[in-house]
């Protein structure tokens, strides 16, 4: 992208802004998930997707479609949390090559102590800031850029 247009004083306000408020709320969330409930953000969003999974189990390779993870990443973390008992692998009764990951009974309390805190957090920090057509505007911008991406990017 050599001939890059430079962004302007609007756009760049824009961009930067979005940028710092993404990363220092992402943290500060992240850092009260895990003093208010011992789970990491990585732990949180396996536990949230598992969690809504019909039968609250759920093919690898979806989660890792989901999550937008890699293989070896998602590898990690569900070897992680098998070892505290918060999910398990299970081979898959539909594909004998492929795996599911299922949501133990100590990954139910888990979310479900961790979930209300969580949600109370992002309430505070974020939705009761914004009036409701700030909401939508912001739903909106995510829907238009998110559609970018998967239709230009394979996102």
């Amino acid at each position: 992208m050599k001939n890059a247009k430079p962004l302007n004083e609007r756009e760049e306000r824009a961009w930067r802004g979005f940028h710092r408020m993404r990363v220092e709320l992402v943290a500060h969330l992240a850092s009260e998930l895990v003093q208010e409930s011992g789970l990491s953000e990585a732990d949180y969003a396996v536990l949230v997707a598992v969690s809504e999974a019909p039968g609250r189990m759920i093919r690898w390779r979806d989660l890792c479609r989901q999550l937008q993870w890699d293989r070896s990443r998602l590898s990690h973390q569900i070897a992680r949390m098998e070892e505290r008992g918060t999910v398990r692998r299970v081979p898959c009764e539909r594909d004998a090559r492929g795996y599911d990951v299922e949501l133990t009974r100590a990954g139910l309390r888990a979310i479900e102590a961790a979930a209300p805190r969580h949600l109370e957090a992002v309430r505070h920090c974020f939705v009761d800031l914004l009036t409701p057509e700030q909401l939508d505007a912001l739903g909106d911008i995510t829907d238009t850029v998110t559609r970018h991406l998967a239709a230009e990017h394979g996102n």
